[in-house]
C-alpha cells in the first residue's frame, strides 16, 4: 500500500513538488557553458552582438522553452512517443538525403522556410531515446542473446549510412559511438566488441579505397603529417595549434587573438570556438572549461545511478555518452589528436540544431531525475 501511494504520488506531483526535486547541479553548469558561449561569440563578431550573438541568444531562449517544457512534463509523454521521436528524426534524415540544402560541401540542413535545421543532430538524441525504451525492460538473459540487438543495431545503421552519403563522418561516427556505448551499458558480452573491434580493422582497407571521398582521406593524412599540405587541407588544423599555442597560459586577452580577430582561424564561430577560448583566455580558461564539461558528465552519471526506473537510467547514460562524445571529438579535433570532422562544440558552437537537441536532451534527463522514484512499465503506464 505504501509503495501504490508513493508512485500514485509520483504521478501527480504538482509544479512546487517538481521545482523542489529540481536538480540545479546541472542546470547551472550547463548555463555557465551558454554564458561564456555568448561571450565568445561577441568577440567572434569583432565586438558585435551581429552576426554571432545575437541570433544565438535567441536560439537560446528557445533552447530554454525546449528545455523547461520536456523538465516538467510527465515522464510517460517521452516513453509513449520514443519510438515517434525517432520516426520523426528518420524522416528528416531521408529528407535531407533528397532535398537538403548544400553548405561547406555536405547536404545536412533541411529548409523548413523559418529557419534550416541539421536532422542528423536530432538523430542521436532520438537514438538515445529509442534505446532506452526498447531495453529497459529486458532481463539479464535476454540481455546476451544476439536476436535483441538486430532491431537496435538496424536503428542505428540505417540512419549511420544515410548521413555518410551526405557526407558527415563526424556525425555518423558519433552516432555509432552512442549505440555502442548503449550496448555496453545495459550489459551486451564483451566478446562482442572485441569481434567488432577485429571487423573494423579487417574493413578498414576498404573504407579507405571504396568508401571515402579524397578529402577525407585528405584529412586523414594530414592528421598523421601535419606538414603534407599547411596551405590546403592542413590549414585550418594548423592555424587552429597557433592560435591555442599563442594563448599561453593566461590567453592574449578577452577580444585580442590575432588568429581570430583577424579571420586566420578558419570556423572560429562553429567546430574551432575551442581554439577561439584558448587564445583570448588560455590555458586556463580552456581547463575550466574541461571542468565544467567533467561537472556536467559527472552529474549525469550520478542521476542515472540514483534514478530507480530503468528508462530514466538509460535515458541518462545515454544522454552522458551523447555529451562526452560530442566534447571529446570536438577539442581532440582541434589539438589536432583526431582528423579533422565536422562536430560543434556542446553548448559553445554556434547553431541552432546542436543547441536545440542538447536542451532537449538536458530537459529530459532533469526529467528522469525529478521523477527517479516514479515506477514504469514497458506500456508507459
Amino acid at each position: 500500500m505504501i509503495h501504490q501511494t508513493r508512485v500514485s504520488n509520483a504521478n501527480m506531483m504538482t509544479i512546487s513538488e517538481k521545482l523542489s526535486r529540481f536538480l540545479w547541479g546541472l542546470f547551472l553548469p550547463m548555463c555557465i557553458v551558454l554564458a561564456i558561449s555568448v561571450m565568445v561569440l561577441y568577440s567572434a563578431g569583432g565586438g558585435n552582438w551581429k552576426p554571432f550573438a545575437a541570433p544565438q541568444l535567441l536560439k537560446i531562449v528557445l533552447g530554454f522553452i525546449v528545455f523547461f517544457y520536456v523538465a516538467f512534463s510527465n515522464i510517460k509523454i517521452w516513453l509513449k512517443s520514443a519510438y515517434l521521436i525517432y520516426a520523426i528524426a528518420f524522416i528528416m534524415i531521408v529528407l535531407v538525403t533528397f532535398v537538403g540544402d548544400v553548405g561547406m560541401g555536405a547536404q545536412r540542413w533541411l529548409n523548413l522556410g523559418f529557419m534550416n535545421v541539421q536532422p542528423s543532430e536530432f538523430i542521436k538524441i532520438a537514438m538515445v531515446l529509442v534505446l532506452a525504451r526498447y531495453f529497459a525492460w529486458m532481463n539479464s538473459v535476454e540481455l546476451t542473446q544476439a536476436k535483441n540487438y538486430i532491431v537496435p543495431t538496424l536503428l542505428t545503421f540505417i540512419p549511420f549510412a544515410l548521413i555518410v552519403l551526405q557526407p558527415d563522418l563526424g556525425t555518423a561516427l558519433s552516432l555509432m559511438m552512442i549505440m555502442m556505448g548503449m550496448f555496453y551499458i545495459v550489459g551486451a558480452p564483451k566478446k562482442w566488441f572485441f569481434i567488432v573491434a577485429i571487423l573494423g580493422i579487417l574493413a578498414a582497407p576498404v573504407v579507405w579505397f571504396a568508401g571515402m571521398h579524397d578529402y577525407q582521406r585528405d584529412r586523414i593524412i594530414t592528421f598523421l603529417d601535419p606538414e603534407h599540405d599547411a596551405k590546403g587541407t592542413g590549414y585550418q588544423i594548423n592555424q587552429a595549434k597557433i592560435a591555442f599555442g599563442s594563448g599561453g597560459i593566461f590567453g592574449k586577452g578577452y577580444m585580442s587573438g590575432t588568429q581570430s580577430q583577424q579571420s586566420f582561424l578558419p570556423e572560429k564561430q562553429t567546430d574551432f570556438i575551442f581554439t577561439m577560448l584558448g587564445e583570448e583566455f588560455g590555458f586556463v580558461g580552456a581547463f575550466i572549461l574541461l571542468v565544467i564539461y567533467t561537472w556536467i558528465i559527472l552529474v549525469l552519471f550520478w542521476c542515472a545511478k540514483t534514478c530507480k526506473n530503468r528508462f530514466g537510467q538509460l535515458v541518462c547514460f545515454g544522454f552522458m555518452l551523447n555529451f562526452f562524445v560530442y566534447y571529446f571529438i570536438n577539442i581532440s579535433m582541434v589539438l589536432g589528436l583526431l582528423p579533422t570532422v565536422g562536430v560543434p562544440l556542446p553548448l559553445m558552437s554556434f547553431g541552432g540544431s546542436s543547441l536545440l537537441s542538447l536542451m532537449f536532451g538536458f530537459g529530459l534527463c532533469q526529467n528522469a531525475h525529478i521523477n527517479k522514484d516514479q515506477q514504469l512499465s514497458a506500456k508507459g503506464s
